[in-house]
């Protein structure tokens, strides 16, 4: 029993010593590179009301989340993503600012599932929302923070790949699709599952000219020049307006001196249904996991009570420490500096080591025969 005792949970990790180190060196820039940026930090509970993230909100699948009971029988959920919790934070304490609000966190999600295949349950989060703000100009500070942000923790080989809800969901209008067919084609679409896309199409009874418009989205994808070519795709003004801003914002993130790490994919979308414009994500050389992942929800809001736009991104910390790790990224960790002592020495050791730390160095002390 003792024994069963020191192990964790599966999904969930002890990090220390040089590790826990790093990954608090990173999480220091990107906080710092958020600052720099005018975003406050806030704090949201660690669980919060089952309703915070329902089916409605269009987050989590409840079979995915951690749920348990209070006292007074509600269910609670440990969160398993940020963005629900701010826009409920948001229309609680600034149900009547209108001016652009500017918030950044940092703190551990949680995701009840049993096929990870090795990866964790929980993992480290720090983000950015900016509230009040539908502007092109805002989805690009958003996008050019997270370039930034990865640099200043010391990535330098990555790009983000920005995709539009709207021109999908333009397209599926154009094609005459119902909301269910649409939930379901997504899935393919992201998945560039073309196969299992035209059979789900070919069962709605979707034509041939439809069927090969919407497969073709999977190949909407690369630099800024296949934003021309998903436009004149597309036969619908939801799909032009969602590329028309797109252009736009490549030219706000041109300004910004990011584009060198941008890409283009109409065929992303996200499994949280709240997005409704702009979306990305973020790879790294040498993993395959998301790093960063974030949109545009202009609706989410309106569901706490709040009508207002919004965007934000979140880094996925754990997978960053990988793509560093992988990438051979030195990280630097201050070096513990040992004073030794004895009876006889203790007080001129201890004046030693206060100066240490006053230069802001680390020192420990220690009795002489004990240096390990």
């Amino acid at each position: 029993m003792k024994t069963k005792l020191l192990h964790t949970p599966e999904g969930v990790r002890d990090i220390y010593g040089a590790e826990y180190a790093r990954k608090l060196y990173v999480e220091n820039q990107i906080r710092r590179q958020f600052g720099l940026y005018g975003y406050e930090d806030i704090q949201t509970p660690t669980f919060e009301f089952f309703d915070v993230f329902s089916r409605e909100v269009g987050t989590t699948p409840s079979r995915e989340l951690y749920k348990f009971f209070d006292s007074e029988g509600n269910t609670l959920v440990l969160r398993p993503d940020f963005t629900p919790s701010m826009a409920r934070c948001a229309a609680k304490y600034f149900r009547e600012d209108d001016a652009p609000l500017r918030f950044c966190y940092q703190g551990n999600t949680f995701t009840n599932v049993s096929s990870l295949q090795g990866k964790l349950k929980e993992v480290t989060e720090m983000g950015t929302e900016l509230i009040n703000d539908s502007s092109v100009e805002a989805d690009g500070e958003i996008i050019a923070l997270v370039a930034e942000a990865l640099l200043a923790a010391g990535l330098r080989e990555f790009q983000i790949s920005i995709g539009q809800v709207a021109y999908f969901k333009g397209m599926c209008a154009q094609a005459g699709l119902d909301e269910e067919t649409e939930l379901e084609l997504r899935d393919f679409i992201s998945g560039k599952n073309i196969f299992g896309a035209d059979d789900l199409l070919v069962s709605k009874g979707v034509d041939k000219l439809h069927r090969q418009m919407l497969i073709g989205i999977t190949d909407l994808f690369g630099p800024a020049v296949v934003l021309q070519q998903a436009e004149e795709q597309a036969d619908n003004q939801c799909s032009k307006d969602a590329i028309i801003r797109l252009k736009k914002l490549y030219a706000v993130l041109c300004d910004y001196g990011v584009d060198p790490y941008i890409s283009f994919d109409l065929g992303m979308l996200s499994r949280y249904n709240y997005y409704t414009g702009v979306i990305f994500k973020a790879y790294a050389y040498g993993i395959g996991d998301v790093i960063v992942k974030g949109g545009r929800y202009d609706s989410l809001l309106g569901r706490f009570g709040k009508s207002a736009p919004a965007v934000g991104s979140v880094i996925e910390i754990d997978h960053l420490m990988s793509a560093l790790t992988r990438q051979k990224v030195s990280i630097p960790v201050n070096e513990i500096l040992a004073v030794t002592y004895t009876k006889d020495t203790y007080q001129e050791a201890l004046e030693k080591a206060r100066n240490l730390r006053r230069d802001g160095k680390k020192a420990v002390l220690l009795p002489e025969g004990e240096l390990r």
